[in-house]
């Protein structure tokens, strides 16, 4: 038996601006366990270390 390709579509009735704010929000939820990592990570470096990055941004 032949395969069929599958075809989406979906539509959205949404502005561009709103589409844009729910999948940013949606982003920011997705990694917001690495996010928190990361400000702890920068939160336990001692205040030396964190001046130095922001002088030489990686």
């Amino acid at each position: 038996m032949k395969k069929r390709k599958l075809n989406y579509r979906f539509h959205n009735p949404n502005t561009a601006e709103v589409t844009a704010n729910y999948l940013v929000k949606m982003l920011i939820e997705a990694n917001s366990e690495k996010v928190e990592k990361a400000v702890a990570k920068v939160m336990t470096q001692p205040l030396m270390e964190q001046k130095s990055h922001e002088e030489h941004p990686a």
